[in-house]
């Protein structure tokens, strides 16, 4: 049985920690702007200075996603991406980089996909495990018992709502890390990332030992450097996202422009206050 790479992912972390940052984990949806030019985005991310990669599985509902991540992934459902598009994504991305990568996903395309296939295939493709923004912990049972089975992350949201009891439910399931959204709302960039975000992560340390990672509206470097100073993990999508939308189809110039951002958003959460 293959097993995934819930282990690199915890070192990837445990090494940013112990370099006294942040890490910097990005996010991608596959099949953007083509299955093939994802991956090579992903590579240029990586190539940037991202140390983890969150594949985006695209959804027609995405309830958590603002309306960039929703332009991609209407261009990546347009082009037919499946969920062996979405497997090929991380093989390649991991494969040639040897770096953690996750999928992001809604449960539904996953409940009907099969947890024992969808676990068993992520594993086989080297994923550290997945992002479940709208599954209710009280109904994870099943698929963490197939996600610790195959070595793969069960990455929890949590929300500035969460109350410190529910914080302490959701902690105490998840492994790898803890995506703390730093505001009420959807994906996006902002102007700032606030207070909100730093009280979440207080609230959720105090609750478990797993990295707090905070993503949901940080952009520039500016905004990483904010985060990094209170957070374990800098999480930025939309920014990416943009950056290839901007390139209009020119795909050179959409890796060059992720591979600046990486650059400076790594530049960003290693700058020490």
């Amino acid at each position: 049985m293959t097993s995934g790479n819930i282990q690199l992912l915890s070192e990837t972390l445990a090494k940013a920690k112990a370099e006294n940052r942040a890490a910097l984990i990005a996010y991608l949806p596959a099949g953007f702007p083509t299955v093939d030019g994802g991956i090579a985005a992903i590579k240029a991310v990586f190539d940037g200075g991202a140390d983890v990669v969150e594949v985006g599985l695209p959804h027609s509902d995405p309830v958590l996603d603002g309306p960039v991540i929703q332009t991609a992934d209407d261009i990546a459902l347009r082009g037919g991406v499946k969920i062996a598009d979405v497997m090929r994504t991380v093989k390649e991305a991991h494969a040639a980089t040897g770096k953690p990568v996750l999928v992001m996903t809604y449960w539904n395309p996953i409940d009907r996909y099969g947890i024992e296939r969808f676990t068993e295939e992520l594993a086989a493709a080297g994923g550290a495990g997945c992002i479940l923004p709208d599954l209710p912990v009280q109904e994870s049972a099943v698929w963490r018992e197939h996600a610790d089975k195959h070595g793969l992350a069960t990455v929890f949201v949590v929300a500035p709502s969460s109350k410190d009891e529910r914080l302490a439910t959701i902690t105490a399931a998840g492994s790898g890390f803890v995506y703390a959204a730093s505001l009420m709302g959807v994906t996006g960039t902002r102007e700032s990332v606030g207070e909100q975000a730093a009280d979440l992560v207080r609230r959720t340390r105090a609750t478990s030992g797993l990295p707090v990672c905070v993503g949901l509206g940080v952009s520039n470097a500016t905004q990483a450097k904010e985060v990094a100073a209170f957070a374990d993990g800098v999480i930025v999508g939309s920014a990416f996202v943009q950056r290839i939308l901007d390139a209009d189809g020119d795909e050179a110039a959409g890796l060059a422009a992720v591979r600046e951002l990486a650059g400076e958003l790594a530049a960003g959460v290693r700058r020490v206050s």
